[in-house]
């Protein structure tokens, strides 16, 4: 059974340069670590990604897959996984709430695995992942 894990970080900026920075997945490569190739394959009728295809390579695990992405202004975006070789679910979102410091960004994360993990190490994995996403968001967005 999956679970969700949910963590926050301050990013010094409005809400609309973070989420900027979240949508151009051309540029992903550049700031994501783990991101080899980021596609986008369809976009909505407001120009933005709907669906994604990213190629990962991070030390621990390697995938190939695609995300639908729903926007909600510049508050929220969420995604569903689509397709994936090692994974049979993944349910995210970014939350942005404006702060008297910048932005407070929420990452939301669930991920279930086609390969049974133990819950201690499948836990420890995604604590990395929301991190790492994070801390290279914010890196990026504050330049």
């Amino acid at each position: 059974m999956a679970e969700q894990s949910t963590q926050s970080i301050v990013v010094r900026a409005p809400a609309t340069d973070v989420m900027t920075v979240i949508a151009d997945f051309a540029a992903y490569p550049q700031w994501v670590q783990a991101a080899k190739t980021v596609e986008v394959l369809e976009s909505g009728p407001d120009g933005r990604a709907r669906r994604v295809r990213f190629v990962i390579d991070a030390t621990v695990l390697a995938d190939d897959y695609v995300l639908d992405y729903a926007w909600d202004d510049d508050r929220q975006v969420s995604w569903t996984l689509v397709s994936s070789r090692i994974m049979k679910r993944q349910d995210g979102s970014y939350t942005l709430r404006e702060t008297d410091g910048g932005t407070e960004v929420t990452y939301r994360l669930t991920v279930d695995t086609a390969i049974p993990m133990l819950g201690m190490l499948k836990r420890r994995a995604e604590k990395v992942v929301l991190d790492t996403a994070l801390r290279e968001l914010k890196k990026r967005v504050e330049g």
